[in-house]
């Protein structure tokens, strides 16, 4: 029995991660970082923000931006050490530190997102 490789659902998760944060990273740069901060538009209210992120739907489609995120960065920095750095002697230990920190920081998006504010 031959054993499954876990590269294709890495390779899944790496585009998703991109994607996602390649349409959603400028949009919100922009819009808390300059357009509200500098008057272009005006800011929604805090009672406006909270009652929007306090609906689950919200809460689960941040959730999975920040997982699919941690997803890309990971795999794209383990293919900088291999690739960029030349430490695939190392491979175990790249694969823990950058799937495993994915995993973690998934873990604690999870929590402060899916527990009760």
């Amino acid at each position: 029995m031959s054993k499954r490789s876990t590269e294709p659902l890495l390779w899944l998760l790496f585009s998703a991660g991109g994607v996602v944060a390649a349409l959603l990273i400028p949009a919100l740069l922009f819009l808390f970082g300059l357009a509200f901060p500098l008057g272009w538009v005006s800011p929604p209210h805090y009672a406006h923000l909270a009652a929007v992120l306090g609906h689950p739907v919200s809460r689960l489609g941040l959730l999975v931006f920040c997982v699919l995120a941690l997803f890309h960065w990971a795999h794209r920095f383990r293919y900088a050490l291999y690739d960029g750095l030349r430490l695939k002697h190392l491979e175990g230990a790249i694969n823990l530190l950058c799937y495993g920190g994915a995993l973690a920081g998934s873990a604690v998006a999870g929590y402060l997102l899916l527990t009760p504010w």
